[in-house]
């Protein structure tokens, strides 16, 4: 399991869970919610913020609140 914030462009996975802190409410308004397929698609030049595909859309994250969600994925 890798946090979010740890996948390169076009890396993807399956959002397994959260760190507990008071922004997993907010991303899963956002459609971030666990069994949710999420893929990278693009992160800016200084590294923050990062654009992510979930639920259908493109979501803009700052890197601390990508770090705040487990990721599973099919790299060993």
């Amino acid at each position: 399991m890798k946090r979010l914030s740890e996948l390169g462009v076009g890396q993807s996975g399956v959002i397994d869970s959260f760190e507990k802190d008071e922004i997993f409410i907010k991303l899963m308004e956002m459609g971030c919610v666990p069994g949710e397929p999420v893929k990278v698609e693009q992160i800016a030049p200084l590294g923050d913020p990062i654009s992510i595909s979930v639920a259908g859309y493109n979501l803009s994250l700052r890197l601390n609140e990508a770090n705040s969600i487990f990721v599973q994925t099919n790299e060993l």
